[in-house]
């Protein structure tokens, strides 16, 4: 069902989606992950998992997708960063079994990531780009912490469909595959695969979309 939102309720919205908070902030979580799980998974198997590695993802949202990343290979390392509170406390709800396995999850300023250098195999990071304050310092702080070889999946959906959804107007910054993957050679990353996804969803206020996505893959030497 389509749900017909004035200017306030939109902004309301895409506050919520930048920073999950509040019971409606649950609501938007769980919708996130059932509309962005397919997004997710495509990402985690682009990374190319293997035995012992340590993982980052940026923005975990409640991270309904943990069992699928863990399955990928043995003794994997996970460690997922928000900014939200809500989303942190969700997160270990949900992935309660996982308490006594090498997983955490921290809160970060969505800025500077609290970690020493080359300390992750892989990172990846699905739908957050939009509200990276400083997309370039970012990028950088994602290369330090990255280890030589190691691999970022970067997943967002594309400029000319999200122009089409009317909450991005409030606070989303959208992007080009072209802009992206300039962002991401200009912080010294080597693009590997830029794959399409395209499939059939609903948007946040209820209508069905046919979304474009993108899935780049890139390293660091």
């Amino acid at each position: 069902m389509t749900i017909k939102l004035n200017d306030t309720k939109l902004q309301e919205l895409a506050t919520q989606l930048r920073h999950p908070n509040g019971k409606s902030g649950v609501t938007i979580a769980d919708n996130m992950n059932e509309n962005n799980i397919k997004m997710t998974e495509w990402s985690i198997l682009e990374l190319n998992l293997r035995q012992n590695e340590q993982v980052l993802e940026l923005g975990h949202g409640n991270c309904g997708h943990l069992d699928f990343l863990l399955q990928q290979a043995t003794n994997i390392g996970y460690v997922g960063l928000e900014i939200s509170e809500l989303m942190q406390q969700e997160a270990i709800k949900i992935n309660k079994k996982h308490s006594n396995s090498d997983v955490r999850f921290e809160l970060f300023d969505g800025k500077t990531i609290p970690f020493y250098e080359k300390r992750f195999d892989k990172i990846f990071t699905v739908n957050t780009i939009y509200f990276w304050e400083d997309v370039n310092a970012f990028l950088r702080e994602i290369y330090r912490v990255l280890k030589s070889k190691g691999k970022f999946t970067l997943t967002f959906s594309t400029k000319e469909f999200m122009e089409t959804l009317p909450f991005t107007r409030f606070g989303f910054k959208l992007y080009s595959e072209k802009e992206i993957v300039d962002l991401l050679k200009l912080a010294n990353f080597k693009i590997e695969t830029v794959t399409q996804l395209n499939e059939d969803t609903v948007s946040k206020t209820g209508e069905s979309v046919y979304r474009n996505s993108i899935i780049i893959t890139s390293y660091k030497e």
